[in-house]
């Protein structure tokens, strides 16, 4: 299940993949031109087209979702690239041929799976040996603040613990080194970089991403508070928090990336 599907989710995720430098964290991991690349959980499929022009015009991109809504905006964006397809497909079960790809990139997508080992394994058996998979996620995001008061503290906690019961994990990037070494692949690096630092008040993009967020997960975690009236107190005491020209917000991202043997 897909918990953040909203009306407002396409934008959503456009907005932050624009936020994000993802070329660098590629060219960082080892995306070349000439690559068969593999964007695993496209989206609307701003990083496919970045990883496009990282390949150039000697390579070739596969980027893949389950959502329909979100592939249909993929294509049409990317229409204009003779070297890019996009297919619906599960991540666990791909249906693509074993060692397709040079680099297969993945961001944002394995904090929603309840069984993330046979999603890596199906990751690795599509790579080539000597190729590079790569795995972009969030840790602890929502909890890096100053000030936090204890209650907004507590109150974030609550969603987390809800959100688990759904399968998602908050804190997947610190696990993601250990899982890739138990997957076989060699030569694990971690990157450690921001998801977005905000010393001051929040901009209207952050601002917006956070709105959007707590509306599309109120039937998950508003139980955790003992209703929506509570749930919906707690989200408007973090949006203020979010808005103190003196406070200091950030979250990071936990890149890690490892190469086939």
């Amino acid at each position: 299940m897909y918990l953040m599907e909203s009306a407002d989710e396409t934008r959503r995720l456009l907005a932050q993949q624009r936020a994000n430098d993802s070329r660098q964290v590629m060219m960082l991991t080892g995306v070349k031109p000439g690559d068969r690349a593999l964007d695993a959980g496209c989206g609307p499929g701003l990083l496919t087209e970045t990883l496009t022009h990282l390949v150039g015009p000697s390579g070739h991109v596969t980027g893949f979702d389950l959502s329909p809504e979100r592939l249909a905006v993929a294509r049409a964006r990317c229409a204009h690239f003779p070297n890019l397809r996009f297919l619906q497909a599960n991540i666990s079960d791909t249906g693509l041929p074993e060692g397709s790809f040079d680099y297969t990139w993945s961001q944002f997508v394995f904090q929603y799976l309840g069984d993330r080992k046979s999603a890596l394994e199906e990751l690795v058996r599509v790579t080539r040996p000597g190729g590079k998979v790569v795995v972009s996620e969030i840790d602890g995001l929502g909890l890096q603040n100053w000030p936090f008061s204890d209650a907004l503290h507590e109150g974030t906690l609550r969603i987390a613990n809800a959100l688990a019961t759904q399968g998602f994990d908050l804190y997947v990037g610190r696990k993601m080194h250990r899982e890739f070494i138990e997957a076989g692949l060699l030569e694990v690096r971690v990157h450690l970089l921001p998801f977005y630092v905000s010393a001051g008040e929040a901009d209207t993009r952050l601002v917006r991403d956070w709105e959007t967020r707590f509306a599309a997960l109120e039937s998950v975690a508003a139980p955790a508070f003992g209703g929506k009236e509570a749930y919906q107190s707690h989200c408007q005491e973090y949006m203020r928090m979010l808005a103190d020209p003196m406070g200091l917000k950030y979250a990071i991202l936990l890149v890690t990336e490892g190469t086939k043997p």
